[in-house]
């Protein structure tokens, strides 16, 4: 009996989806993320403060959109789908926030070994330092990802290519 083994054209159609995928996850957090950054730096700059971390929002975006690819690997958040999309959209941002704090705590844990920092240490920073700011952080962050997961919500109801085609072509009307 011959095994099932997928065909060059067929693996390098998935990497190339799977590439893809992840480079629209990473654009999308690179904006979102830039974003939040410029708002920090303009609202210290008030202050004389010099803040300038873009470089940092492009690090993260690729860290984070990594991630998320990850966490879609894991069906994380895959609930509720026959539910109104509001609550699958809801749920799998929800569960996708809680999955890149934990993640992204453990990077900074990972990175604080490498330099040889203690856990407390390392996570001392963690979502701007106080817990305030974690939870503003964290809010944020339910905020950027509420949106992303509407729009894949709403791809897997109605068709990835449907939504896409809505999205980005001109609408015909009777009208013209």
């Amino acid at each position: 009996m011959k095994a099932n083994i997928p065909s060059k054209a067929a693996i390098a159609k998935r990497a190339t989806d799977e590439l893809r995928e992840f480079a629209v996850i990473a654009a999308y957090l690179y904006i979102c993320f830039t974003a939040i950054l410029y708002l920090k730096a303009s609202i210290l700059k008030a202050d004389n403060i010099e803040f300038a971390p873009f470089g940092l929002a492009a690090v993260k975006a690729l860290i984070c959109a990594k991630f998320v690819s990850v966490g879609h690997m894991l069906h994380v958040g895959e609930r509720f789908k026959s539910l109104p999309l509001i609550w699958p959209t809801l749920y799998k941002s929800a569960s996708f926030l809680v999955f890149l704090i934990v993640l992204n705590a453990l990077e900074e844990i990972v990175a604080g070994f490498l330099r040889h920092r203690t856990v407390a240490d390392s996570l001392a920073e963690f979502g701007g330092g106080t817990l305030d700011q974690l939870i503003a952080t964290s809010i944020v962050g339910l905020l950027v990802l509420v949106p992303f997961f509407a729009f894949r919500t709403l791809g897997e109801a109605v068709g990835e290519r449907n939504l896409v085609r809505v999205f980005l072509y001109p609408r015909h009307s009777a009208d013209r």
